[in-house]
C-alpha cells in the first residue's frame, strides 16, 4: 500500500470517536464468520500506535506476511469507510437518498419494477424536500429508464410527466452551477490576494464578476440557486471592501434558512459559512448591538441541531465561534480578557482534531498575535507572528503575511530592539516590494520604523503624532485603508501619544459609539 494510502489510514483510524471504534468492531463481528478476524487485528494494533510503525505490526501480528499487508490496510480502509457509512447514514438525508436509489436498483435487476419505482419515488420526495436535485434528476432518470421497459396504461401521461421533470430539473441544475462556480472563483480569488489593494485590482475583479455573472432572474432559481447568487455577491463585495452591501447580501443568505428551517439540519455547513459572512460584515461596518447579537445566534445552534453526529459541522461550529468571540474582543477593546481563550484554542488547534487546513491555522495564529499585542503581551505576539512568517513558500493570504511582518516589526520596537528593527525593515521592503503591495500606508510605516530607532526619547512624541497625521488622510481612500482592516495603526499611534495603553485606547472609542448609538 503506498505511504500516502498508509497516511490516510491511520489519519481515518485516529479520527475514530469510541462510538465509532465500537460501532466498527460490532460490524466486523456481526459481518464475519471467523472470529480471527486479520484486519480486525490489524485495526486494534494501528489504534494503539501513535505513529506508523510497520516492523512492530509485524512482530505483534505473526500470522499477517509483509507481502499481505497492503492489502490487508487497503481492506480495513474500506471496511472502516463502510462501517462508518452505515453510522453516518442516519444523520445524512443524502445517503439515505443514495440508499433508497440503490435497492430500487436491486430491484430493478430482479425484473421487480413496480417494487422499484416506488423505491425511487420515495426517494425523490426525499430528494426534493433537502433540495438534492442532482440526485432527483438521476431518480427521474432512471424513472424514465423503467417506464420505458414497465408498460402500463398511464404510460403515455407518466412520459410527458417525468419530461418535464427531468426538464425542469436540468434548468435548475445548470442554474445554480453557474452561480456556484463564479462564487467559488471569487472565493479561490480572495484567498490568493485578500481585498483589493488599488484601483486596478478593484477594476480587474468588477470585470472579473460582471463578465462572469450569469444571466438569470433570480425568480428561476431554487433554494440553492438562491443561496449561491448571495454566496458570489457576498465575495465581491467582500473583496472590492463594499461591507454594506456584504451585509444585505450575507443576511438574505441566512435568511434563506430561517424561511426553510429544515436546511439548517440538512445542510448545516452552508448556514455556518452564511452566519460567517454575516458576522464578518457586521464586524467590518462596527454594527456591534447586530453583531453581538448574531453571534449568539451562532453560539445558540447546538439548541436546534445536534452539531456532535458529524464532524465536519462540530469542527465548522467551533472554528466560526472562536473567530467571532476573538473579534468580539477587538470591537470591545477587551483583549487580555479574550486571552482567556487562546489555551483552550491552541490545544485545539495543536491536537488537530477537526482537520483545519493551514489557511484557517494561520488567521488563528494571526489573531491570537492581535490579542497579546492589544494586552501589551508582545512577547507572546512575536512567537505567533514568526509562526506565520517562517512559513515555507505559503501561496495564499500574502495580505496577512504582509501585516505579520508589519505586526511583529511594531512589537519588536516597542520592545526597544533597535538594532533587529533596522535589519528587519529591509526584510519588510524587499518583501512588500516582491509582493507588489508597497502602498502608502506601508510605505509611512517602513518609513518611521526606519528612521526611528536612532531618535532620541524626546523626539519620539512628535514623530508618532506626525506618523499618526499623515495615516489618517489615508483612512478614506478606500484602496489605502485595506491595512486598517488587519491592523489597528492608528490606535496604537494614539497610545504612544497618550501614553495609555492600545488597549484602554480602543476601549475608549467602543464607549464612545455605544454611548453614540444609545442617544
Amino acid at each position: 500500500m503506498p505511504k500516502q494510502k498508509t497516511d490516510d489510514l491511520i489519519q481515518v483510524v485516529k479520527s475514530l470517536t469510541r462510538a465509532e471504534k465500537r460501532h466498527f468492531r460490532l460490524f466486523v463481528k456481526r459481518n464475519q464468520a471467523s472470529e480471527d478476524i486479520l484486519f480486525l487485528q490489524l485495526f486494534d494494533v494501528l489504534d494503539k500506535q501513535k505513529e506508523y510503525d510497520e516492523e512492530l505490526i509485524l512482530k505483534k501480528l505473526p500470522a499477517i506476511k509483509k507481502r499481505q499487508l497492503s492489502n490487508l490496510k487497503a481492506h480495513l480502509y474500506k471496511q472502516l469507510l463502510t462501517s462508518l457509512r452505515l453510522l453516518n447514514k442516519n444523520h445524512n438525508e443524502d445517503i439515505q437518498i443514495r440508499e433508497m436509489v440503490d435497492y430500487a436498483k436491486v430491484l430493478y435487476n430482479k425484473g421487480l419494477y413496480r417494487q422499484s419505482l416506488e423505491s425511487l419515488e420515495k426517494a425523490k420526495q426525499k430528494a426534493q424536500y433537502g433540495h438534492f436535485s442532482t440526485m432527483a434528476l438521476e431518480i427521474v432518470e432512471f424513472e424514465k429508464h423503467i417506464e420505458s421497459q414497465y408498460i402500463t396504461r398511464s404510460i403515455e401521461g407518466r412520459a410527458e410527466e417525468l419530461t418535464k421533470e427531468s426538464e425542469k430539473l436540468e434548468k435548475t441544475i445548470e442554474y445554480a452551477n453557474q452561480f456556484s462556480n463564479l462564487a467559488l472563483r471569487l472565493y479561490g480569488l480572495y484567498l490568493k490576494v485578500g481585498y483589493v489593494r488599488n484601483e486596478k485590482d478593484f477594476y480587474m475583479v468588477k470585470e472579473f464578476f460582471v463578465s462572469n455573472f450569469p444571466k438569470v432572474d433570480v425568480k428561476d432559481l431554487d433554494f440553492y440557486g438562491k443561496l449561491y447568487y448571495c454566496q458570489a455577491h457576498v465575495w465581491y463585495y467582500h473583496t472590492t471592501q463594499d461591507f454594506a452591501l456584504c451585509y444585505r447580501y450575507a443576511k438574505t443568505w441566512v435568511d434563506l434558512f430561517e424561511l426553510e428551517p429544515q436546511m439548517k439540519e440538512l445542510n448545516a455547513p452552508l448556514y455556518l459559512k452564511g452566519m460567517h459572512n454575516l458576522l464578518n460584515a457586521l464586524y467590518n461596518t462596527l454594527y456591534y448591538e447586530r453583531f453581538v447579537k448574531a453571534l449568539q445566534k451562532l453560539e445558540n445552534l447546538p439548541n436546534e441541531i445536534d452539531i456532535t453526529q458529524v464532524r465536519n459541522i462540530e469542527g465548522l461550529f467551533y472554528l466560526y465561534k472562536y473567530i467571532h468571540r476573538i473579534k468580539k474582543h477587538y470591537l470591545e477593546g477587551t483583549f487580555t480578557e479574550g486571552l482567556e481563550l487562546v489555551p483552550e484554542l491552541a490545544k485545539m488547534i495543536e491536537e488537530d482534531e477537526f482537520n483545519w487546513d493551514h489557511h484557517r491555522v494561520m488567521l488563528f495564529q494571526y489573531r491570537i498575535a492581535c490579542l497579546y499585542f492589544g494586552s501589551g503581551d508582545l512577547e507572546n505576539a512575536i512567537e505567533y507572528l514568526n509562526m506565520i512568517i517562517n512559513q515555507k513558500n505559503p501561496d495564499y493570504r500574502e495580505d496577512i503575511q504582509c501585516f505579520a511582518r508589519i505586526l511583529n516589526l511594531i512589537a519588536h520596537f516597542e520592545l526597544g530592539n533597535a538594532q533587529l528593527v533596522e535589519y528587519q525593515v529591509k526584510s519588510l521592503y524587499r518583501f512588500l516590494t516582491k509582493m507588489q503591495d508597497l502602498h502608502g500606508v506601508q510605505k509611512e510605516i517602513v518609513r518611521f520604523l526606519r528612521k526611528t530607532p536612532r531618535m532620541r526619547e524626546d523626539e519620539l512624541k512628535n514623530e508618532f503624532t506626525r506618523l499618526k497625521e499623515k495615516l489618517s488622510k489615508f483612512e478614506p481612500d478606500p484602496f489605502e485603508s485595506r491595512p486598517f482592516l488587519y491592523l489597528d495603526i492608528i490606535s496604537w499611534l494614539e497610545s504612544k501619544i497618550e501614553d495609555r495603553s492600545v488597549q484602554d485606547i480602543i476601549r475608549k472609542k467602543f464607549m464612545v459609539r455605544d454611548r453614540t448609538r444609545k442617544r
